[in-house]
């Protein structure tokens, strides 16, 4: 059986890594909770931010053609490069895992759907909804709820 789309980096990213991006969503949330001024700025940052799946087809198209050009003008085995990275692409495509993966996940690349949520988190924080309730308490609670919110 496949894993979801929306959850098969996650499935498959050690759990302390998992744990490691979250709490640095949290300590973001946090931060902002506190500097409300600021959220505007970071959301235009969230939009910029790659997602782990453009990280790892930038990655994976640039070893790609490295490898055709390679091939094409050094020596045929570098063709073997291009055939190694496509067919990893293929498995993270169908498993949500390939070796770039760990590396990624270790220097915090994010997926779309943790990106998602802290914007969504700081859009509450910020009271974009209405009819929502605002969360309250000190500043970290504030934070932890948002992030309920958004998770939720």
């Amino acid at each position: 059986m496949l894993p979801s789309t929306a959850s098969r980096v996650a499935e498959n990213t050690p759990a302390e890594l998992n744990r490691r991006i979250r709490r640095q969503t949290e300590a973001n949330l946090a931060y902002f909770a506190e500097h409300p001024d600021e959220i505007e700025d970071r959301l235009i940052e969230l939009d910029e931010e790659w997602d782990i799946e453009r990280v790892l087809e930038a990655n994976a198209s640039g070893l790609a053609l490295t490898g055709v050009v390679l091939g094409s003008l050094v020596d045929r085995r570098f063709l073997l490069l291009p055939a190694a990275v496509t067919g990893f692409l293929l498995q993270h495509a169908l498993q949500g895992w390939c070796p770039p993966i760990p590396l990624l996940r270790r220097i915090g690349i994010r997926t779309a759907g943790e990106i998602d949520e802290e914007r969504f988190a700081l859009k509450l924080l910020r009271g974009d909804f209405k009819g929502v309730a605002q969360p309250n308490g000190s500043a970290r609670t504030r934070a932890r709820q948002a992030l309920e919110a958004a998770r939720a």
